[in-house]
């Protein structure tokens, strides 16, 4: 079965447009990786400052594949000069203040019933 990994971000009410702006800019960027099954960006609605990046792989090694390749790569842009730079230069400001990850094996699984 798959495995699921759940980053869990602290973004202050601040930063949370920057945060979703720049999870809309990598769009596509995890899409073609080797056993990529899933991604969501879930906003909280009830009051806390936790967002939660939900993903699905095929296996631990495809998740650590896309962590040593792609997801490097992705970060490793985060060093140019930014228009979320106050003075345009730099890296930009993190949008979120800490992040935990999760992981978990998928056990049980349901989807609606065609018919």
């Amino acid at each position: 079965m798959s495995i699921v990994k759940i980053n869990v971000l602290e973004v202050p009410a601040e930063t949370r447009e920057i945060l979703e702006k720049r999870f809309a800019a990598r769009a596509g960027s995890v899409e073609s990786s080797d056993g990529f099954e899933w991604f969501e960006l879930l906003r909280p609605v009830d009051g806390t400052d936790k967002y939660l990046v939900y993903t699905r792989w095929r296996s631990e090694e495809d998740f650590e594949n896309w962590m040593k390749g792609p997801m490097q790569a992705a970060h490793a842009g985060q060093g140019k000069p930014s228009g979320d730079h106050p003075h345009g230069g730099g890296a930009p400001k993190p949008a979120a203040s800490g992040s935990t990850l999760w992981s978990f094996e998928v056990v049980q699984q349901a989807a609606p019933k065609q018919g």
